[in-house]
């Protein structure tokens, strides 16, 4: 049995920040981020490896997060990293969800899931797998397309996800102008998938 922490649990905060979720499912709708600092799986593409050491950022208390988050008005919270599975989200996302907020995370999977969660984006990775649990639970499977080969991995995860979970195809981005077209021509014939822009890079937000 899996312990939670009490809400004066302290968690590793690389950033927090009110924009819109710019990939995915929930693109285009408003969304307070925090990124947990912490991450093993050390994608070699990887646009936050700041994040990777949790040492290096500050920890807030459970209680100031919600503080933070409270600000804001109700919708989506997304927590992400790093790998945010790296710490246990009982505390965290439970606490969310009493103030009205939906709880949302991006993960590779990596990690035993914990916390309280609306919605499970699930992007595994190549260089550390995802636990075969999380399969089953995961409303979105996200693949980072960085190469061709990325296709038939691609299809390897999703014969493994439920059959209501949504599949993107996500180019990596300082691949995009080559491998979006691939993309593009591989849903065309595979109409099961759907694209995900990284929107918030070509309106420069956070």
């Amino acid at each position: 049995m899996q312990k939670n922490h009490s809400t004066n649990q302290a968690l590793p905060v690389m950033e927090h920040f009110y924009t819109i979720q710019g990939e995915g499912y929930h693109q285009g709708k408003a969304a307070y981020f925090i990124r947990l600092g912490g991450c093993d799986v050390g994608c070699v593409w990887c646009d936050v490896k700041e994040s990777w050491d949790a040492e290096s950022h500050p920890k807030l208390d459970v209680n100031n997060i919600v503080e933070i988050v409270n600000q804001n008005p109700k919708g989506l919270v997304v927590i992400t990293g790093g790998e945010p599975l790296m710490h246990n989200l009982e505390a965290l996302t439970s606490a969310i969800k009493q103030e009205g907020f939906q709880t949302n995370i991006e993960t590779s999977g990596s990690h035993p899931l914990t916390g309280n969660w609306d919605w499970i984006c699930l992007s595994p990775k190549k260089f550390k797998g995802p636990l075969p649990e999380i399969f089953a639970v995961a409303h979105e499977l996200k693949i980072i397309v960085y190469n061709k080969s990325d296709f038939e991995w691609a299809e390897k995860h999703a014969a493994l996800v439920n059959k209501t979970c949504k599949l993107y195809l996500q180019p990596e981005w300082s691949k995009a102008s080559e491998i979006t077209p691939r993309i593009v021509e591989y849903i065309k014939n595979n109409p099961q998938w759907e694209l995900s822009l990284q929107i918030h890079k070509f309106i420069n937000v956070p």
